[in-house]
Protein backbone atom coordinates (compact mmCIF):
# COMPACT_ATOMS: atom_id res chain seq x y z
CA UNK A 1 0.00 0.00 0.00
CA UNK A 2 1.56 3.45 -1.04
CA UNK A 3 1.57 6.21 1.25
CA UNK A 4 -0.96 8.42 -0.08
CA UNK A 5 -3.32 5.05 -0.33
CA UNK A 6 -2.49 4.58 3.55
CA UNK A 7 -3.81 8.35 4.16
CA UNK A 8 -6.54 8.31 2.18
CA UNK A 9 -7.88 5.20 3.86
CA UNK A 10 -7.02 6.46 7.46
CA UNK A 11 -8.89 10.24 6.09
CA UNK A 12 -12.36 7.65 5.81
CA UNK A 13 -11.97 5.86 8.83
CA UNK A 14 -11.71 9.33 10.88
CA UNK A 15 -14.77 10.47 8.83
CA UNK A 16 -16.78 7.53 9.41
CA UNK A 17 -16.04 7.77 12.85
CA UNK A 18 -17.11 10.97 13.90
CA UNK A 19 -20.30 10.42 11.64
CA UNK A 20 -20.96 7.47 13.64
CA UNK A 21 -20.54 9.02 16.71
CA UNK A 22 -23.60 10.87 17.60
CA UNK A 23 -25.80 8.42 16.36
CA UNK A 24 -24.18 5.72 18.49
CA UNK A 25 -24.47 7.56 21.46
CA UNK A 26 -28.10 8.62 21.36
CA UNK A 27 -29.52 4.98 20.96
CA UNK A 28 -29.83 4.13 24.71
CA UNK A 29 -28.70 0.36 25.83
CA UNK A 30 -31.42 -1.37 27.41
CA UNK A 31 -29.83 -4.52 28.62
CA UNK A 32 -26.05 -4.87 30.19
CA UNK A 33 -24.98 -8.55 31.35
CA UNK A 34 -22.49 -9.11 34.53
CA UNK A 35 -20.59 -12.16 35.42
CA UNK A 36 -23.19 -13.09 37.51
CA UNK A 37 -26.42 -10.66 36.80
CA UNK A 38 -27.95 -9.20 34.27
CA UNK A 39 -28.97 -5.52 34.85
CA UNK A 40 -32.08 -3.75 32.57
CA UNK A 41 -30.67 0.10 32.73
CA UNK A 42 -31.14 2.89 30.49
CA UNK A 43 -28.67 5.07 29.48
CA UNK A 44 -28.92 8.78 28.33
CA UNK A 45 -27.52 10.23 24.93
CA UNK A 46 -23.95 10.80 26.83
CA UNK A 47 -24.09 7.48 28.43
CA UNK A 48 -24.65 8.09 32.00
CA UNK A 49 -26.70 5.52 33.47
CA UNK A 50 -30.17 6.81 34.36
CA UNK A 51 -32.53 5.40 37.25
CA UNK A 52 -34.36 3.26 37.42
CA UNK A 53 -33.02 -0.19 36.99
CA UNK A 54 -34.16 -3.36 37.17
CA UNK A 55 -31.17 -6.60 38.25
CA UNK A 56 -31.52 -10.29 37.96
CA UNK A 57 -31.69 -11.88 41.93
CA UNK A 58 -30.39 -15.52 40.00
CA UNK A 59 -33.79 -16.71 41.31
CA UNK A 60 -36.03 -15.82 38.39
CA UNK A 61 -36.92 -12.60 40.58
CA UNK A 62 -35.60 -8.87 39.83
CA UNK A 63 -34.64 -6.52 42.67
CA UNK A 64 -35.37 -2.71 41.76
CA UNK A 65 -33.10 0.24 42.46
CA UNK A 66 -34.09 3.64 41.85
CA UNK A 67 -32.69 7.26 43.19
CA UNK A 68 -35.16 9.75 44.01
CA UNK A 69 -35.24 13.67 44.86
CA UNK A 70 -36.88 13.76 48.16
CA UNK A 71 -36.79 17.59 49.20
CA UNK A 72 -38.69 18.82 52.26
CA UNK A 73 -41.79 21.75 51.74
CA UNK A 74 -41.48 24.60 54.98
CA UNK A 75 -44.67 22.89 55.87
CA UNK A 76 -43.48 19.51 55.74
CA UNK A 77 -40.38 20.29 57.62
CA UNK A 78 -42.68 22.12 60.50
CA UNK A 79 -44.70 19.38 60.67
CA UNK A 80 -41.75 16.93 60.98
CA UNK A 81 -40.04 19.09 63.74
CA UNK A 82 -43.13 19.40 65.82
CA UNK A 83 -43.58 15.56 66.59
CA UNK A 84 -45.51 14.65 62.93
CA UNK A 85 -44.24 11.70 61.53
CA UNK A 86 -44.20 11.68 57.81
CA UNK A 87 -44.74 8.37 55.52
CA UNK A 88 -43.27 7.71 52.49
CA UNK A 89 -44.67 5.21 49.78
CA UNK A 90 -42.98 3.95 46.85
CA UNK A 91 -45.36 2.27 44.42
CA UNK A 92 -43.88 -0.19 41.40
CA UNK A 93 -46.23 -0.97 38.20
CA UNK A 94 -45.78 -3.54 35.73
CA UNK A 95 -47.66 -3.65 32.86
CA UNK A 96 -48.05 -5.52 29.73
CA UNK A 97 -48.97 -3.10 26.39
CA UNK A 98 -52.01 -4.04 24.28
CA UNK A 99 -52.75 -2.68 21.42
CA UNK A 100 -56.65 -3.62 21.06
CA UNK A 101 -57.18 -3.42 24.98
CA UNK A 102 -56.27 -2.02 27.74
CA UNK A 103 -52.68 -2.69 29.39
CA UNK A 104 -52.70 -5.73 31.60
CA UNK A 105 -51.31 -5.17 34.92
CA UNK A 106 -49.05 -7.70 35.51
CA UNK A 107 -47.11 -6.80 39.12
CA UNK A 108 -48.10 -4.14 41.43
CA UNK A 109 -45.69 -3.32 44.81
CA UNK A 110 -45.22 -1.18 47.76
CA UNK A 111 -43.11 -0.30 50.38
CA UNK A 112 -43.37 2.43 53.06
CA UNK A 113 -40.76 4.19 54.94
CA UNK A 114 -41.60 6.30 58.23
CA UNK A 115 -39.43 9.14 59.12
CA UNK A 116 -39.51 10.98 62.64
CA UNK A 117 -38.05 13.27 64.57
CA UNK A 118 -37.45 12.86 68.40
CA UNK A 119 -36.88 16.13 70.07
CA UNK A 120 -35.22 14.29 72.99
CA UNK A 121 -32.59 13.05 71.75
CA UNK A 122 -32.68 14.99 68.71
CA UNK A 123 -32.13 12.29 65.88
CA UNK A 124 -34.02 11.37 62.85
CA UNK A 125 -35.76 8.16 62.26
CA UNK A 126 -36.10 5.93 59.42
CA UNK A 127 -38.57 2.95 59.51
CA UNK A 128 -39.26 0.48 57.11
CA UNK A 129 -39.63 -3.01 57.37
CA UNK A 130 -39.85 -3.06 60.86
CA UNK A 131 -36.07 -1.59 60.67
CA UNK A 132 -34.98 1.26 62.11
CA UNK A 133 -32.22 3.46 61.34
CA UNK A 134 -31.14 6.59 63.33
CA UNK A 135 -29.82 10.15 61.78
CA UNK A 136 -28.42 13.17 63.21
CA UNK A 137 -30.01 15.33 60.69
CA UNK A 138 -32.56 14.72 58.30
CA UNK A 139 -30.21 15.52 55.12
CA UNK A 140 -28.74 12.44 56.55
CA UNK A 141 -32.37 10.54 56.50
CA UNK A 142 -33.49 12.03 53.32
CA UNK A 143 -30.35 10.57 52.20
CA UNK A 144 -31.11 7.28 52.83
CA UNK A 145 -34.85 7.56 51.63
CA UNK A 146 -34.02 8.83 47.86
CA UNK A 147 -31.47 5.75 47.56
CA UNK A 148 -33.44 2.63 47.15
CA UNK A 149 -31.73 -0.26 46.52
CA UNK A 150 -32.58 -4.25 45.99
CA UNK A 151 -36.34 -3.59 46.60
CA UNK A 152 -37.75 -7.11 45.01
CA UNK A 153 -40.58 -6.11 42.87
CA UNK A 154 -41.05 -9.24 40.80
CA UNK A 155 -40.90 -12.55 42.01
CA UNK A 156 -40.20 -16.17 39.76
CA UNK A 157 -42.36 -16.95 37.28
CA UNK A 158 -44.45 -13.66 36.93
CA UNK A 159 -43.50 -12.75 33.45
CA UNK A 160 -42.06 -13.96 30.35
CA UNK A 161 -38.62 -14.04 28.93
CA UNK A 162 -38.76 -11.67 25.82
CA UNK A 163 -41.46 -10.13 26.66
CA UNK A 164 -41.69 -6.17 26.47
CA UNK A 165 -43.29 -4.54 29.72
CA UNK A 166 -43.88 -1.25 31.10
CA UNK A 167 -42.37 -0.41 33.97
CA UNK A 168 -43.30 2.39 36.27
CA UNK A 169 -42.15 3.90 40.20
CA UNK A 170 -42.82 6.68 42.30
CA UNK A 171 -42.13 8.08 45.85
CA UNK A 172 -44.81 9.51 47.42
CA UNK A 173 -46.18 11.10 50.53
CA UNK A 174 -48.90 9.26 51.99
CA UNK A 175 -50.90 11.86 53.22
CA UNK A 176 -53.77 9.89 54.16
CA UNK A 177 -51.69 8.75 57.20
CA UNK A 178 -51.11 12.98 58.12
CA UNK A 179 -53.51 14.03 61.19
CA UNK A 180 -56.57 15.52 59.93
CA UNK A 181 -55.60 19.53 59.90
CA UNK A 182 -53.01 18.54 57.80
CA UNK A 183 -55.02 16.70 55.35
CA UNK A 184 -57.95 18.88 55.30
CA UNK A 185 -56.08 22.27 54.58
CA UNK A 186 -52.38 22.26 56.03
CA UNK A 187 -50.88 21.29 52.78
CA UNK A 188 -51.20 22.33 49.33
CA UNK A 189 -50.70 20.72 46.28
CA UNK A 190 -47.39 21.96 45.94
CA UNK A 191 -46.18 20.24 48.72
CA UNK A 192 -45.65 17.21 47.21
CA UNK A 193 -47.87 16.78 43.82
CA UNK A 194 -44.95 17.32 41.57
CA UNK A 195 -42.72 14.91 43.50
CA UNK A 196 -45.13 12.27 42.95
CA UNK A 197 -44.74 11.84 39.11
CA UNK A 198 -44.76 7.87 37.81
CA UNK A 199 -40.99 7.13 35.89
CA UNK A 200 -41.09 5.38 33.35
CA UNK A 201 -38.91 2.58 31.47
CA UNK A 202 -38.97 -0.65 29.43
CA UNK A 203 -38.31 -3.80 30.87
CA UNK A 204 -37.59 -7.07 28.92
CA UNK A 205 -36.84 -10.54 31.18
Amino acid sequence: MTRRSALALALRAALLGVAAGPAAASVPSAVEASSDAVEVIRRDAAGSVAWPWLEAAGDGSYLLSADFDVPLTPALTDALEHGVPLYFVADFELRLPRWWWFDARVVTRETTWRLSYHALTRQYRLTRDGIIRPFDSATGALAALAGLRGWRVIEAGEVEPGQVYEARVRLRLDTAQLPKPFQIGGLTPRDWEPQAEWKRFEFRP
